[in-house]
């Protein structure tokens, strides 16, 4: 079981996320006889947070991505020893699936692009979670809404800032629709250009206001129900914008809103998502719809969610 444990943790990808499993499992040097409870805070610690609230939120997600990862090693078949190989040597995962999803008395195609957002192409609106406030994060950091920001930025040759252009018009959207620095209802949403992404064939990004600062520390709140209305609102925002465009816009991608410092489960972020999506999809819509995500094992977990169902 430990050798399962292990392979399993060093299939997450490093950060945060794999050295908070690997002190919450006892799998790091010297935590082994470690108390529970020493292993927890420490794990607290990587995060920055309290141990109350890692406990109520970032280790139902650190534990949930060790358990995907586990699943996701007995369907590959892979031996449980540190010393295999976490990809079978005659096949990579592929990065792009496509899903035949049944939805009401249809089949709607359902595309799972498995990398970074940036890499992201010929899709019409990208959906980026931000904050209330729509304050994005610096460009440097490694959230969708940081990692859309730095990849929209003109650059000079050299790789010098030219214009930020996404949080340029951010900026501008919000001091035409308020003082800047009010606080929007969650689940509003806000529309820019994509920067220099519309050279791999991004139009519009929708920046949607899910993620509530708690005051006086660097944690998040994000509640399911506004995802779900967020999502619902990019729907509607689609449908305004589509013909104001050649051609109309059509396609949509989504991440996992509030899946990662929101502290919400995969499983929770897609099942708010979905609702949306599916509620949609189910009137009659015929957007082209596709989610991003980062590592194989979420990819699997929507996979299994999306699969038909068995009469």
């Amino acid at each position: 079981m430990e050798k399962v444990l292990r392979l399993a943790v060093s299939r997450m990808g490093g950060g945060t996320l794999q050295t908070a499993a690997e002190y919450s499992l006892g799998l790091a040097q010297g935590t082994r006889d470690w108390p529970a409870s020493d292993r927890r805070r420490r794990a607290a610690q990587v995060y920055g947070v309290s141990v109350e609230r890692f406990r109520k939120h970032h280790e139902l997600m650190v534990l949930g991505q060790v358990a995907e990862q586990v699943v996701a090693l007995h369907r590959d078949g892979t031996p449980g020893g540190a010393e295999n190989s976490p990809v079978p040597y005659d096949r990579m995962p592929a990065a792009h699936r496509t899903l035949h999803v049944r939805v009401h008395d249809r089949t709607v195609p359902v595309t799972l692009h498995v990398h970074s957002v940036d890499l992201v192409r010929d899709i019409d609106v990208v959906v980026s979670p931000t904050n209330i406030y729509f304050a994005l994060p610096a460009p440097y950091k490694s959230s969708v809404s940081a990692t859309l920001r730095r990849a929209g930025a003109h650059r000079d040759p050299v790789g010098g800032l030219v214009e930020d252009r996404i949080d340029d018009e951010l900026r501008g959207w919000t001091a035409r629709h308020g003082a800047p620095g009010r606080a929007a209802q969650p689940g509003t949403v806000a529309a820019t250009s994509a920067g220099v992404l519309d050279g791999q064939g991004i139009r519009r990004i929708y920046h949607v206001a899910v993620a509530v600062p708690r005051p006086e520390t660097n944690d998040y709140d994000v509640q399911p129900a506004d995802i779900t209305r967020g999502v619902a609102r990019v729907f509607a925002l689609l449908a305004e914008e589509s013909g104001r465009h050649d051609p109309p816009l059509r396609s949509v991608c989504l991440p996992l809103l509030g899946a990662g410092r929101g502290g919400l489960t995969p499983l929770e972020s897609f099942g708010a998502l979905w609702a949306a999506v599916e509620a949609e999809l189910a009137r009659g819509a015929d957007w082209e719809i596709h989610f991003v995500v980062r590592r194989h094992a979420r990819a699997d977990l929507l996979e299994r969610l999306l699969a038909p169902r068995e009469d």
